[in-house]
């Protein structure tokens, strides 16, 4: 199954599928297809953003904000001189300036374009009727600027295109050119148009420089199309071209959005420093920024001290994003430190700092104190806005206290602040996590009403509420509305579709969700690994659940007791009994600290692979720990002794269970019929099933296999196709076990015939025979030297399963030569 999968490792070098500069779509399959297109960042629905000071690159998203926007300098950026005046042709030539006017005039005719920009070739050439290439570019790039700056971007297209198909096109459209070109698009949202753009001129064998590269790299940026911007990156170091102060931050950034590890951040960095490219305030503050999604406080505070050591001042956007990292990491008091600090320097707190400060609080179930900041907030002149009662109200929420934000609710309401759509999503939050479905979906459909829309988070939150709850249709539901209302997944959508999918048993539709997580460069969290591993112990993938496991101790993600716990189930399900004792002992010598979930995992792992005395060690150190079993636990002993013969323990499982006031589910059931079915009181596990249907539970496929196996094994054959046929009355669809059950007894017996009526029959029902349906009847056939026979069947198999495989006829032939 490994093989089949082909798992690929997390965050891995994303391979191009085709040209680097192409528009990119992923291939999927149509249940996935929204996943891949133009990703929108995620957002918080429960903190403020610091979006508006903090250094990002603007997105585009399909919804508008509920977070105003305010424009920011780029740093490293030159300042636009002309900003709020008229357009300065300062570097045109005055027939470059006459043929700019005449362009952007009302008057302008398309079909004159060509003789307009042709005499711009003719002022430009020399007396040797050689042509001015340099300073004809200059009239070129400024009129392209120009026609950009008042927003006549297919005009500067056409005049781009016309130079294009001149002779000396290669000499007069520079990087510069090309850059102004790509950025223009990407301002007015023509990502693929740009992106097809420069590779045609690099296919055209046009020259492609830092500048143009570093144009691409911010329009998918500014897009969240940051895993595109990453393979532009790449491309351009290929070519050997050397980023640039800009490209080195514009690049930190994306990956600060996307989640890189640290390590990979950086790398960039010190690679930045080595090339001799010198970081400025902005690159400080992105890698500051970067530190956020970790609650990488001590990575934050060394680049901090390093920004202050390299001789540039904090700013208002440094401190606000150091103060937010340690809210981040449940540092609230280093918090408030760096508001101090801030204010011995001259920066007084704003809106921003003060929402960051209440979050740190919050997070932390520290709502005494987040209500004095609010009210140190109003004494100060502040007055909250809705990211302030948004967190509070979260806070008080996830404390549990609903009264309380129920009532900042109210304040919320009455002091004339709107709700936008992270209350919205607050709430529908705390009305699912309390059950109350209809007055969650009240509040959904309320949203609209008060002018906001639903947002990623919002679906987010609906979908981890009816998972949790194990409403899986419900979450299947969910999700094909999102994707028609035109949201791709993030990060939660995918840990839950994740979960949901692996406890349904749909272990390839679980690792399918993974691998569109990874192929949307999206950056895995510990709920995903946790989930991913679990997915890949339910199918036995240990060395794939090794490999997850070395990347999150690669700095990425602490495991917990749930990742060993899945770690021990892959080792189980994939027969790997040494890596099993090995894990074990790390648990009881405490290299692993030994949590009961842990220990309740050995007792389940050991007991499935019928190892007796080590699954009783580690139901021993389980209790000798103080730690109580429960009723998985308990099942998994009954199991086991069952399994064994071991009637007096079993028996002793089962008044413990009693006396402690335990429910005997139907797997008690299920181990006990076993028990009893390899006994010679075979009939007490009939008597069971009659038992449990009287209770109302409702029996499984192994309750009615268990039964037939228990009159097959004794020869009651007619009993046995009682229950068969009592099974299918009942709803539950025969599997390969049923079957071969009775071809195993058939054959046994030397009734052939009947044993490949059943297989017929099994055929035409859509059960598949496997290895053991046939095996069972060569070694019958072999046991009662009747080899000829043997061969025969072999050689007619194809009348009687025209799609058996010829590598099955093979292996059943070389089976008969080895008896």
């Amino acid at each position: 199954m490994a093989d089949k999968l082909g798992l690929p490792l997390l965050l891995p070098n994303p391979p191009p599928s085709k040209s680097i500069f192409q528009d990119f779509t992923v291939s999927s399959t149509p249940f996935l297809n929204d996943f891949f297109h133009n990703q929108n960042p995620s957002t918080s629905p429960n903190f403020p953003s610091t979006s508006t000071q903090s250094p990002q690159i603007p997105q585009s998203i399909n919804f508008p904000s509920p977070i105003p926007r305010t424009r920011r300098r780029i740093i490293g950026k030159d300042n636009d001189s002309n900003r709020g005046k008229p357009w300065n042709p300062h570097r045109l030539s005055p027939q470059g300036e006459k043929i700019l006017q005449t362009l952007i005039s009302p008057e302008f005719q398309s079909d004159s374009m060509h003789q307009i920009l042709l005499s711009l070739y003719t002022v430009h050439r020399l007396e040797s009727s050689e042509l001015d290439t340099e300073s004809l570019s200059f009239d070129i790039l400024g009129i392209i600027k120009g026609l950009g700056y008042y927003k006549k971007i297919d005009l500067a297209l056409n005049v781009f295109e016309w130079v294009r198909n001149r002779p000396d096109s290669g000499v007069l459209l520079n990087g510069s050119v090309i850059a102004v070109v790509i950025s223009m698009l990407g301002k007015e949202g023509r990502v693929s148009v740009a992106s097809s753009l420069l590779h045609n001129l690099h296919k055209d064998g046009f020259g492609i420089d830092v500048y143009a590269y570093t144009s691409l790299i911010t329009v998918f940026a500014r897009n969240g199309r940051y895993r595109d911007a990453v393979m532009v990156y790449k491309k351009m170091e290929e070519e050997g071209c050397q980023p640039t102060l800009i490209t080195y931050n514009v690049i930190l950034n994306v990956y600060g959005k996307m989640g890189m590890p640290w390590s990979r951040i950086s790398a960039v960095f010190e690679a930045m420093k080595n090339s001799g490219v010198v970081p400025d305030a902005y690159t400080y503050n992105t890698l500051i920024t970067c530190c956020r999604r970790g609650s990488l406080h001590e990575e934050a505070r060394q680049i901090f001290e390093e920004m202050k050591l390299g001789g540039f001042l904090p700013d208002k956007v440094t401190y606000n994003a150091l103060l937010d990292v340690y809210g981040r990491s449940r540092r609230p008091k280093e918090a408030m430190e760096v508001l101090r600090e801030m204010e011995v320097h001259g920066f007084s707190p704003s809106i921003v700092t003060y929402n960051s400060l209440v979050s740190a609080y919050a997070r932390d179930g520290l709502m005494e104190e987040a209500m004095e900041l609010k009210a140190k907030m109003i004494d100060k002149g502040i007055k909250p806005d809705v990211f302030t009662y948004t967190t509070l109200f979260s806070g008080f929420e996830k404390a549990g206290k609903d009264e309380s934000a129920m009532r900042i609710f109210e304040e919320m309401t009455s002091a004339g602040c709107k709700p936008n759509i992270c209350t919205f999503n607050a709430l529908i939050k705390m009305y699912g996590n309390r059950g109350k479905f209809t007055e969650m979906m009240k509040v959904f459909d309320d949203i609209r009403t008060f002018g906001c829309s639903p947002d990623i988070v919002t679906w987010n939150t609906l979908l981890a509420v009816f998972g949790q709850n194990g409403m899986d249709s419900e979450v299947t539901g969910v999700f094909k509305e999102m994707k028609r209302a035109g949201f791709v997944a993030e990060r939660d959508t995918f840990n839950t579709l994740i979960g949901a999918y692996s406890r349904c048993g749909a272990f390839d539709q679980a690792m399918v969700i993974y691998r569109r997580m990874l192929d949307a460069g999206v950056t895995p969290d510990l709920s995903t690994y946790n989930a991913v591993l679990a997915a890949l112990a339910r199918g036995g993938l240990w060395e794939q659940s090794e490999k997850v496991l070395a990347e999150m101790k690669d700095g990425r993600c602490k495991p917990n007791e749930l990742t060993y716990s899945s770690l021990l189930h892959a080792y189980a399900n994939g027969k790997e009994i040494d890596r099993i004792h090995s894990l074990a002992e790390e648990i009881y010598s405490s290299v692993i600290q030994p949590h009961v979930v842990l220990l309740k995992t050995l007792v389940l792992v050991y007991s499935k692979s019928d190892l007796l005395v080590e699954t009783e060690r580690a139901f021993f150190e389980l209790r000798s720990r103080g730690f109580s079993p429960d009723i998985t636990t308990l099942n998994a002993m009954l199991s086991i002794y069952g399994r064994k013969q071991m009637v007096t323990k079993a028996a002793e499982i089962m008044n413990f269970m009693n006396d402690a006031g335990f429910t005997p589910s139907l797997t008690t059931y299920n181990s006990l019929m076993y028990m009893y079915s390899r006994s010679s009181n075979y009939e007490k596990s009939e008597q069971l099933l009659m038992e449990i249907i009287a209770k109302g539970v409702r029996p499984d496929v192994i309750s009615y296999n268990t039964v037939i196996y228990a009159y097959c094994r004794n020869g009651r054959m007619r009993d046995a196709s009682r229950i068969f046929t009592e099974m299918k009355e009942s709803g539950i669809v025969p599997d390969v076990i049923t079957y071969n059950t009775f071809v195993s007894r058939y054959a046994a017996d030397a009734m052939f015939i009947d044993a490949i009526e059943v297989v017929r029959y099994m055929i035409k029902q859509g059960c598949k025979p496997n290895d053991s349906t046939y095996n069972s009847i060569i070694d019958s056939y072999c046991k009662l030297n009747r080899r000829d026979e043997a061969l025969a069947f072999i050689n007619n198999l194809r009348k009687l399963n025209p799609h058996v495989s010829k590598e099955e006829e093979t292996r059943l032939s070389a089976r008969l030569m080895k008896k």
